[in-house]
């Protein structure tokens, strides 16, 4: 692991280990991840799932999960409505997927009678860290809101700055991105970077700075802001990354991911506790980092 990596992580080991429940723990790399966070001491795990097929991919891949409590389930709903029943009843802390479809453990989470939603809107909050750089970035929402309105926008921006208090920075920096700094009528997002801005100035969503309209290349580069002698708040140095768009969002964090050094970590904020979704080819430590975020909460 990174040095600076781990670092950052022995900043957010919480108090008490929380619990984790996962829904169809067959999975090697969340076996891993969930093993190597247990050491380090951020969380336990019920395993969720087929005891059998469980035990034998951690002894396959050598995963050590005697610290873990294994519920047998059937099949993967049964794993999922598992793993959220034991959120509702106070017996876990996180959820987290394991071998399964997005659409099912959220369709879990978001059941009326059964599941864990919350008041809001459900939001998915990436965090990118760079050992290189030593910075961290929050963007939202990558996963889950595809093309939010103002109304979400605001909820996004909430969600993404709650999480932002949890991992340490106190009063982060908000861009709601735009392809331009100046606001035009004929380009919505502009018009709703704008609304953002003001309703921060008023009060109205409070606990960070949001400066907007404003480009992508002015809150990560003080130097490109300097360029474009930009007069906000933010000098290139961004905490959250609002996107307008699902695509936006999504393409931009693979390219950081796949051509930059950044290493990648999200939560689903908004149901009634953090809820861990990584993809299932995402690497043990990308998984690892959510588990860490996910437990500071």
């Amino acid at each position: 692991m990174n040095p600076e990596f781990e670092k950052l992580l022995q900043t957010l080991v919480p108090e008490k280990m929380r619990t984790i429940a996962v829904a169809n723990a067959v999975d090697a790399s969340a076996l891993k991840s969930l093993s190597q966070a247990h050491k380090m001491g951020f969380a336990t795990a019920i395993l969720c799932g087929n005891k059998n097929q469980i035990e034998q991919v951690a002894s396959e891949n050598n995963i050590d999960i005697s610290n873990f409590e294994i519920v047998h389930c059937e099949n993967e709903l049964e794993a999922a409505n598992t793993a959220v029943s034991l959120i509702k009843n106070g017996q876990a802390d996180i959820l987290m997927k394991g071998m399964i479809h997005t659409a099912d453990i959220l369709r879990a989470v978001l059941n009326r009678e059964t599941g864990i939603r919350g008041d809001g809107i459900l939001s998915h909050v990436s965090v990118l860290y760079s050992p290189r750089l030593q910075r961290k970035l929050f963007l939202t929402d990558i996963a889950m809101v595809t093309y939010p309105d103002l109304e979400k926008k605001v909820q996004l921006v909430k969600n993404a700055v709650s999480f932002a208090h949890h991992i340490g920075v106190q009063k982060p920096l908000v861009a709601p991105l735009c392809a331009v700094e100046t606001l035009n009528p004929a380009m919505q997002a502009t018009i709703d970077a704008q609304a953002l801005h003001e309703m921060n100035l008023t009060g109205e969503i409070s606990g960070c700075v949001i400066s907007g309209p404003i480009s992508f290349d002015i809150a990560v580069s003080a130097d490109a802001a300097k360029t474009k002698q930009y007069d906000g708040e933010i000098q290139g140095n961004a905490d959250i990354l609002l996107f307008d768009d699902i695509e936006a969002g999504n393409n931009t964090i693979k390219a950081m991911v796949q051509f930059g050094d950044w290493i990648f970590g999200g939560v689903i904020i908004g149901a009634q506790a953090p809820v861990i979704i990584n993809s299932r080819s995402d690497s043990e430590t990308s998984k690892l980092f959510s588990i860490c975020c996910a437990c500071s909460m």
